[in-house]
């Protein structure tokens, strides 16, 4: 069974670090772009950033200069370093990635099932 897992949150004072982390699993042929989204209690889901297969990164403004998103292709991992976080950072933080399954298979995405990070004194 494909899946993504998400790991990484926590209760976090105001000005920390988290590091999260999210690694697919199972038959899986190609990963292209990998990705971080957050929801906000009461809120839509928003992109954080997004990587392509090469390592090219964007991010939200809210983020620019305080998060990174990294890959490791080989691990079918995904990373979101978040420094100087801040309360309205509190949100369940969803890894997002275009797999195909097979090489006659288009690709689709999958989600992890969430990691709750929370920023508060």
């Amino acid at each position: 069974q494909v899946q993504l897992v998400d790991s990484g949150g926590g209760l976090v004072q105001p000005g920390g670090s988290l590091r999260l982390s999210c690694a697919a699993s199972g038959r899986i042929f190609s990963i292209n772009d990998m990705a971080w989204y957050r929801q906000a209690p009461g809120k839509e889901r928003v992109l954080v950033a997004a990587i392509t297969r090469g390592g090219s990164a964007t991010y939200a403004n809210s983020v620019k200069g305080r998060f990174t998103i990294s890959r490791d292709n080989a691990k079918k991992t995904v990373y979101l370093e978040m420094n100087s976080l801040k309360p309205e950072d509190t949100a369940v933080y969803y890894c997002n990635a275009a797999m195909a399954l097979s090489p006659l298979q288009r690709e689709s995405a999958y989600w992890g099932q969430g990691t709750q990070v929370t920023v508060s004194s």
